[in-house]
Formats: C-alpha cells, sequence, structure tokens
C-alpha cells in the first residue's frame, strides 16, 4: 500500500497519555528551573482549613501562583500578608490535574527596609485599633518582686548586664527561659516562653515569677524584627504577670514595646525598673522606724500627762464613799424594826380573816358554784353544736371562693413591693449615712480649726507659771519658771516645773496667750 494513500498521516509520532504529558511538563518544570527567587508584591492571600496557604505573587504585568504547605507555613519568617512586596524562595512545579503551574515557596524576606516599616505600621495600626495599646490595660510593676522571669539568650551580654545589675541594688530569684532573639525561631519562641512562665502555678516546684523581662541587644530592623510579630505582641498583651520589654537601644522601637506595661530602654535599665536599691530600702526604713519611736514615745508622754492632770480633779475614794455608807447604816437600823412590824399586821390580818371561816358556810358556796356549773354544763353542748356548723358552712364558703392562683399572684405582687421598699430603705440609709459622715468630717476640721492646738502649729506658744497661763510680761519676770507649749511639746525655763495647784483645770483645754 502506498504511504501516499495513508488515511492517517503522522502515525509514526508517539502517543502519551495526559498523566504522561502532565508529568513530563513537572519534570521539565522542576528540573529546568530547580530552587529559585522571584520579588512580587502579595496578593489574594487565602488560609485554607487544612493549614495550607495559597497566595499570588504579581508585578505590573502577570502573576504566579505560590502555594507553602501546613508544614512550611511554621517555618517561614514572615506571613505573606496582601500588598506586601517580598522575595520568595522554593521550586516551580506543575498541577496537572488542572494544567496550571505554580511555586512551592518554603522562605519569605520582606523586600527592602521601606517594606518592612510599612508592614510595622500596619500592625501598629491593627493592635492599635483593638486596643492593645491602652494604658488602662497595663499593670503596674511590683515594687519588689520575689522571682523574675527573663525571656532572652542565655549566651549573650544581656543576661550578664541583667544578673550584675540586680545582685548590685537587690539580689532576687532569676529564672532564665532561653530563646533565640533573631531569626525564623525568635517569634515563636519568644511567645511560647511568655506563655509559659504565666502557666506556671504559683508556689509549686519552680515558681510562677512575679515579673517577666524581655530582654535583648540592639540590632538592625532586621535582627529586632522578630518582637514586631503579631503573635509576639499578642503574647505580651495577654500576659498576666507585669511585662517590661527592654529590645534594642533606647532609640529602637518594637511592638512589644507598645503592649508591654513597662518599656526600659536597656536591659539594664529593665533590671533598675524591676528592683529597688536595697540599701537607700534599709535607710528608708530605718528613717521610718525612728519617726515612728519618736511619735509613740511623744504620744505616750502627751497621755501620761493628761491622766496626771485628769487624776488632780477627781475627788478622793473615801470622799466618794461616805454619803453611800452612811445611807447603809441608816437602812440597816430601820430594817429590824420594818420587819416585826409588818409580820405583827399579817398575823393580826390572817386572824379576823379565819374567824369568819365557818364549814357550812363553805359548803354552801361549793353547793351553788356546782349548781351553776352544771346549768352551764347542760347549755354548753347545743351552743357548741351550733358554733361548730356554723363555722363549718362559713368555711365550705370559703372554700369555694378560695383561688390558690390569685392569692400566689398577689403574693408575688407584694414580694416585689416588698423588696422594692427594701432597695429604697438601703439607697436613703446609704444616702443619710453618706451625709451624716460628710457633717461629722466637717465638724471635725472646724473643731481642728477652731482650737488653739491649730494656732500653736502657725508658730505660736502658750506661757503657764505655776500652772496657770501668764499674758502679760510683768507676770513673767516675776515668775520663777515659765513653762511654754509648743505645737509639739513642752520646755520649762527657769529651773523644774512647778507643782500645779489642786483643782486646776487641764492645761491642754486653756486658752493662754500666744507669741
Amino acid at each position: 500500500m502506498d504511504l501516499l494513500d495513508d488515511p492517517t498521516p503522522g502515525q509514526n509520532t508517539p502517543e502519551y497519555t495526559v498523566s504522561e504529558i502532565s508529568g513530563a511538563v513537572k519534570r521539565t518544570l522542576e528540573g529546568e528551573f530547580g530552587r529559585v527567587r522571584v520579588r512580587g508584591e502579595v496578593s489574594r492571600v487565602v488560609r485554607a482549613r487544612s493549614g495550607h496557604m495559597y497566595y499570588d505573587i504579581k508585578d505590573d504585568r502577570n502573576q504566579l501562583a505560590c502555594t507553602t504547605w501546613k508544614g512550611q507555613v511554621a517555618r517561614l519568617g514572615v506571613i505573606p500578608e496582601e500588598g506586601l512586596e517580598v522575595v520568595v524562595t522554593g521550586r516551580i512545579t506543575a498541577y496537572g490535574a488542572q494544567s496550571k503551574y505554580n511555586m512551592n515557596v518554603d522562605e519569605v524576606a520582606v523586600a527592602g527596609k521601606g517594606a518592612l516599616m510599612a508592614l510595622l505600621e500596619k500592625r501598629k495600626k491593627q493592635l492599635e485599633a483593638e486596643g492593645l495599646f491602652d494604658p488602662a490595660r497595663k499593670r503596674p510593676l511590683p515594687y519588689l518582686p520575689e522571682v523574675i522571669g527573663v525571656v532572652t539568650s542565655p549566651s549573650g551580654a544581656v543576661i550578664r548586664d541583667i544578673l550584675h545589675r540586680l545582685r548590685d541594688r537587690f539580689p532576687r530569684k532569676v529564672l532564665i527561659w532561653p530563646v533565640a532573639v533573631q531569626g525564623e525561631r525568635c517569634a515563636p519562641e519568644v511567645a511560647r516562653a511568655i506563655a509559659g512562665f504565666n502557666a506556671l502555678t504559683p508556689g509549686g516546684a519552680l515558681p510562677r515569677p512575679d515579673l517577666l523581662i524581655v530582654a535583648r541587644g540592639g540590632g538592625s530592623v532586621e535582627d529586632l524584627w522578630g518582637f514586631n510579630e503579631e503573635v509576639v505582641a499578642r503574647a505580651a498583651a495577654a500576659s498576666q504577670i507585669p511585662l517590661i520589654s527592654a529590645v534594642g537601644h533606647e532609640t529602637d522601637t518594637t511592638l512589644i514595646d507598645y503592649v508591654s506595661d513597662r518599656r526600659a530602654p536597656t536591659p539594664t535599665a529593665a533590671a533598675e525598673l524591676a528592683v529597688p536599691v536595697r540599701h537607700e530600702l534599709i535607710a528608708w526604713v530605718e528613717q521610718q522606724d525612728a519617726r515612728m519611736r519618736q511619735a509613740l514615745s511623744q504620744g505616750l508622754s502627751r497621755r501620761d500627762q493628761r491622766l496626771r492632770d485628769m487624776a488632780r480633779a477627781l475627788p478622793r475614794p473615801d470622799t466618794l464613799l461616805e454619803t453611800p455608807r452612811q445611807l447603809v447604816d441608816t437602812r440597816g437600823a430601820r430594817l429590824a424594826p420594818a420587819l416585826i412590824a409588818g409580820v405583827q399586821r399579817r398575823k393580826v390580818r390572817l386572824a379576823d380573816i379565819s374567824g369568819s371561816l365557818r364549814p357550812a358556810t363553805l359548803r354552801a358556796v361549793v353547793k351553788g358554784d356546782r349548781q351553776r356549773l352544771e346549768t352551764c354544763v347542760s347549755r354548753l353542748s347545743p351552743a357548741l353544736a351550733r358554733v361548730v356548723t356554723a363555722r363549718q358552712d362559713r368555711f365550705a364558703v370559703q372554700s369555694s371562693r378560695f383561688r390558690p392562683e390569685a392569692l400566689r399572684v398577689d403574693l408575688d405582687r407584694r414580694a416585689e413591693r416588698f423588696r422594692d421598699v427594701v432597695r429604697r430603705l438601703a439607697d436613703a440609709g446609704l444616702r443619710n449615712t453618706a451625709a451624716l459622715r460628710e457633717r461629722i468630717d466637717a465638724a471635725e476640721r472646724l473643731r481642728r480649726t477652731l482650737g488653739y492646738e491649730a494656732t500653736l502649729e502657725r508658730g505660736f506658744a502658750v506661757v503657764r507659771s505655776d500652772g496657770a497661763v501668764v499674758t502679760d510680761s510683768k507676770t513673767a519676770k516675776a515668775a520663777a519658771t515659765l513653762e511654754i507649749q509648743f505645737s509639739d511639746g513642752r520646755v520649762t525655763v527657769g529651773g523644774k516645773p512647778a507643782a500645779r495647784k489642786p483643782g486646776a483645770k487641764p492645761s491642754d483645754g486653756e486658752q493662754g496667750s500666744l507669741f
């Protein structure tokens, strides 16, 4: 048969199945390109329920579909976000089921410092809108924490600076949670460290810290980028333990600085914020102890003097008991004759009454009472029967009209009214109590203002001689000794204080000359 007459030209060309040609295209793409880096703008980011991530990288004319599998997402240094310019690294492959090619990405980096700052500003606005930067959320730092947790690298100079500063100021127990402070492992490890410290049980074998310090030395924006990740900021905001951020130098600012309870410019400054200076604290405590002892001594002296002044005005115990003793003696002398006279009167009265009593009289009285009782008994049974019948009829009528639902509704209404009255009475009582307390406080302030002790606190003094107030210079010159009362005590001039005359009024309440 002639070849020109063959109805199926090209039959020597090999035939492929669809799967075979798809596999060949996939192998060609993967073999030709291998591992490549592509720069572009992220768009159409989709996070599947399975954990895989699908997104596109585009420029002004074309776009490239990208896929990052679930196991690769956790290792990404930067999570792709729509509008972010990035450099992705991976392998070109094909998906034969849809005749499409795409790129399997296992590394994502931000393209340039400007893109980093734009991403940082976007995250900052998002967290601020959620209220994570609100000052009302920030907790006060404990004055003297027992245990301090430090999240940092165990091999850097930062931890040595913190420990040295704590040892100089006030030694405390320190728990170190080692983490990577830069790179792709930084953000997840720092977030886990903060959550791990919060998960510790207070008072357990490994004590829960009273204060956390997240610290790192200075570096570039890329080096500090782990502390700008959203997972770190949210972990710091969710911490129930007060947290100090000390990331970078004073000019460096990261997202954790905004959500932390306090920001320290350096790790050394964080240690200074964490604890006070021990020597200064000891000196302050000793000063307060001396002031307390002095105040206690002065208070006891004033009360002792006042007690002695009041004791002088009290009468002698014998004088107080003279009148009661006389009264007891008088009543005792009158008691025996009164008892004898009372017994005699009652004996005469008993004799008069017993003379009129006769057995026949008693029998007549008993017979008359018995007849009246029998008459009442004969009339009692019919009367009781009529009363019982009438009350049974009335009870039947009332029972037919009795409705438990109406009583229950009325009971609920009255209970609600009773609760309302109780609430109103409680509110009125609180208002009256507050008003009376304010009036009492105002009266107390007025009393202190009008008392002469307030005048003494403004620089005046009271001068006394022999317990009496001195009001002129002539009396002062003639006095042997002068007692001068100031706001914080008394001073005697010219010798020992003269004894106060008996019956003199207490000196603290007298009004004297002020100079």
